[in-house]
């Protein structure tokens, strides 16, 4: 009996999405080969470290790397599967920035083969498969590549967008539901045979398309209903009204379910994906467009009701926390770290920096005289507390120890805001 194939994946970007993903599939007894442009992120993996923070993730690159099963470089190598997880930015017009992912695909075209699955897995707006279709189709006319109508195509293209929460990616990566969207329906269930070896969830096949609107669906959907309760938090901080404890009645009823206000919205996908929507159909997405305004703009409304307590107080003050959301330490598009920068610019070394999961501040910060210290000596220390981040420890300091502060909760972990 012949030996069974091991099949050989290729993962492209190994933040944090790629990292993971290629970890978890290198678990399931796949040789994987991690690339990425960063010649450090390439020497951390392949000594068995990792470069981001996420629960068990080091322990799993450790064991992957040493079992020989996973392995990176910045150059790509022959692969059966290669899933593309590079970021895609927007810029200063909101416009989505795909050159990311095309230069992942070109990167690939030289030495894809007959048989071969490429699967896209960046949050993209509708029709960017397609691109990367196009792209290979360009670099490489001597492949048959996927069309509507061509059921004989020697390279299978897909989507299937991540759906997972920092801090839970590794067990989400293999609980929850995929999405996986082919360019023709064997594509789809190419990519399905994939997902399959790893994934417990439901892998649901559609077309591409239909994926990536999916993705950008499921966190417009959060945006805006994180927009509808900063707007309560708003109205309710002018009506003098507790909007922690409006909420909280509101969803004793059996059909309102209200999310928890903040400063803002932060993450690579929330703060970011819905703009993909708008700018695919501007005429057509009012409420998306605005919903982003409205989070952007609780930021503003942060900075300066903070700025009026810290002229009003005086002292020292603790700004708690700069990750965009609790117990992580990804700061990408984090509305704390926007406020951070801008009071710290404002009022120097009176700033002090509450955040657990760094060993010093981003260089913005440091420059502006402001110093991290550990929340113990910010009770000690500052007479102003800023919450910005709900992180857990945060969470742990009872009011005895914070009598006589004056703060300012935007998170609600302490009180009204």
């Amino acid at each position: 009996m012949a030996p069974k194939h091991q099949t050989k994946v290729a993962v492209l970007g190994l933040g944090y999405i790629g990292l993971p993903t290629a970890a978890v599939v290198a678990r399931s007894g796949a040789a994987v080969l991690g690339i990425d442009i960063h010649q450090t992120v390439v020497d951390t993996v392949n000594s068995g470290g990792v470069h981001i923070e996420e629960v068990d993730l080091d322990a799993l690159v450790q064991g992957v790397v040493q079992r020989g099963l996973l392995r990176a470089s910045t150059q790509i190598e022959r692969s059966d599967v290669f899933l593309i997880a590079v970021p895609t930015p927007f810029d200063d017009d909101h416009a989505p920035d795909i050159s990311h992912v095309l230069a992942a695909a070109r990167s690939i075209a030289p030495v894809l083969k007959i048989g071969d699955v490429v699967i896209l897995e960046s949050t993209s707006p509708v029709g960017t498969t397609e691109q990367v279709r196009d792209a290979l189709e360009v670099l490489r006319p001597d492949l048959k590549f996927p069309h509507a109508g061509n059921g004989a195509a020697e390279i299978a293209v897909a989507y299937c967008p991540e759906r997972v929460l920092p801090g839970r990616i590794l067990v989400e990566l293999i609980d929850n539901d995929r999405c996986i969207g082919g360019i023709t329906p064997r594509c789809a269930r190419k990519a399905l045979a994939f997902y399959r070896t790893f994934v417990r969830g439901a892998c649901v096949t559609t077309t591409a398309r239909v994926a990536e609107m999916v993705k950008l669906s499921e966190n417009a959907f959060r945006d805006v209903n994180i927009a509808f309760a900063n707007e309560l938090s708003l109205v309710s901080d002018k009506l003098g009204v507790d909007v922690w404890d409006v909420i909280a009645l509101a969803n004793r009823h059996p059909r309102v379910n209200i999310l928890t206000p903040g400063p803002g919205v932060g993450g690579h996908c929330v703060a970011v994906d819905p703009w993909f929507i708008v700018h695919s159909a501007p005429e057509l997405t009012p409420l998306i467009r605005t919903a982003r305004h409205v989070n952007d703009g609780k930021t503003d409304h942060v900075i300066a009701r903070a700025s009026a307590l810290i002229e009003a107080a005086g002292g020292r003050v603790a700004l708690l926390g700069l990750a965009f959301k609790a117990n992580v330490d990804d700061f990408r598009e984090s509305p704390a770290m926007r406020v951070a920068e801008v009071l710290a610019a404002r009022f120097g070394d009176r700033i002090a920096i509450v955040e657990p999961h760094i060993a010093e501040l981003p260089k913005p910060l440091a420059d502006s005289g402001a110093t991290l210290i550990d929340i113990d000596s910010a009770l000690a220390d500052c007479e102003t507390m800023i919450v910005l981040v709900d992180h857990d420890i945060f969470k742990s300091v009872p009011a005895d120890e914070r009598a006589g502060k004056a703060v300012y909760d935007t998170r609600g972990i302490w009180g009204p805001i």
